[in-house]
């Protein structure tokens, strides 16, 4: 079988969502969510950056708008919260791997706590 990319971190990023998910349950806004999780990767030690800042590159030429991430953990992923009841669509699916093109990152995962149970999607570039 082959090795998942950022094997630990990702775990440790989806246990931390499921804790959230499992205290809070379905409902709230996004942003509660967001606040759970941040506490969530600080009691286990998993670095981060909550919404970091990354700059557009358009044919060599830095745009003024820049894209900011939910969160860029261990320098090496992209993690987007999401709370729809309708789920994880494609165009969060295209937003996320448009994301971890521009920042660099193999590894994107789309977190939904909208539905009566936690919904991730693993991405890789």
């Amino acid at each position: 079988m082959p090795q998942l990319i950022h094997e630990d971190i990702s775990y440790g990023i989806i246990g931390g969502c499921m804790r959230v998910h499992t205290f809070l349950g379905h409902g709230f806004l996004e942003i509660v969510y967001k606040d759970a999780m941040q506490i969530e990767f600080a009691e286990s030690e998993i670095d981060f950056t909550r919404e970091k800042e990354f700059d557009i590159n358009y044919k060599g030429i830095i745009l003024p708008h820049k894209f900011y991430a939910d969160f860029f953990v261990m320098g090496s992923v992209i993690v987007e919260a999401k709370a729809t009841k309708d789920g994880i669509s494609n165009d969060f699916i295209a937003q996320t791997l448009y994301y971890m093109k521009v920042s660099g990152c193999s590894l994107g995962l789309i977190v939904n706590f909208g539905k009566s149970n936690l919904e991730f999607k693993r991405l890789v570039l």
